[in-house]
Formats: C-alpha cells, structure tokens, sequence
C-alpha cells in the first residue's frame, strides 16, 4: 500500500471530480444569470428605469459613418464648450482680466495672474495658428498692480460709507483689570 491520497491513484475518481466541479460552476452561472434577470425585474417594478433620457426617441447618430471622435463631440455639445482661437480667447480674458484680478485677495496673486496672463500672450505671438491675428498685448504688471490696488481701496471706502453708523445709544463695556 503506498501513502499516497486515494484521488491521485484512481483517475476515474479524479475525473468524476473535475466534473462535478465544472457541473457546480456552471450551476452558479445559470443562478447568477437568474439573479442579475431578478435584479433587473425588481428594478423595472420600482420604477427605476422611468423616465430615462432618450426613452421612446431614436438613437442619435444610428446608421451615419463612424466618426473616432464622437464623443468629443458629444462632450462639447452637452457641455456647451466654446473652442476658440487663441487670438480670440486671448482677447475674452484680457476683457475679464480685472473681474479676476477683482477677485483676489494679495497683491502677490495679482502679479501671478497677470504674469500668466502676459506669458499666453507672449506664446501665442510666437506660436503660428489659424484664426485672427493676435492684437492682444501684454500688460504691465506694476501698472495692473497698482490699479488693482486702487480699485480695492474704492471698493473699501464704498463699503465703509455704506455700512450702518453706530448709534450713541449702545453701552460700550470696558474691561477692568483686577
């Protein structure tokens, strides 16, 4: 008698083995496909599927020629993402360069924003594209800066002299030290 297992000296128990394995796996794959029909039927009953955009309307873009950048497309159209030549889009930021700017709270991010601002013009100078010509030029820091501080300082006078005076009739407490 040798120590080895039983299965090892007996193929036909090796056999019987392997198929009983294969006849449970496919036993769970039939139940997991029943499963995933009871999921969807439960789902159906709970409404979940109501409702849906596109429900009843054909299918968009069915039957054209395939295009590989569809959804980009499709992304700029739902999004509504407007691509526009740099010269363009150069000149749209420099008109909302001071809302921005307006925005900030240092003098330091100011300068950052506007170096940046003046480092895109500077490249698409340099930069051969298809549009219009560039006519945006770029801006003078110190100057942007100083502007800016200017119009914070408006701003906060503005808000001093809307602000409500404090009546004569508060009690004012002082802290006494003992």
């Amino acid at each position: 008698m040798s120590d080895e297992p039983e299965a090892q000296d007996d193929p036909a128990r090796e056999r019987d083995r392997r198929d009983a394995e294969r006849k449970a796996a496919r036993a769970r794959m039939e139940q997991q496909h029943t499963w995933v029909d009871l999921q969807i039927k439960r789902a159906i009953e709970r409404g979940d599927f109501d409702d849906l955009p596109g429900a009843g309307k054909p299918i968009t873009g069915l039957g054209e020629q395939h295009d590989p950048e569809w959804w980009v497309k499709q992304l700029v159209e739902r999004e509504r993402i407007a691509v526009l030549p740099p010269s363009l889009q150069l000149r749209k930021d420099d008109a909302a360069l001071d809302a921005l700017l307006d925005g900030l709270a240092s003098g330091a991010e100011v300068r950052s924003a506007v170096e940046d601002f003046n480092a895109r013009v500077i490249h698409a100078r340099y930069t051969p594209t298809d549009g219009p010509p560039l006519i945006t030029m770029p801006r003078d820091v110190d100057e942007t800066v100083a502007a800016w501080q200017d119009r914070r300082a408006a701003r906060r006078r503005a808000n001093a002299a809307a602000a409500p005076t404090p009546t004569g009739s508060r009690r004012r407490w002082r802290w006494r030290r003992r």
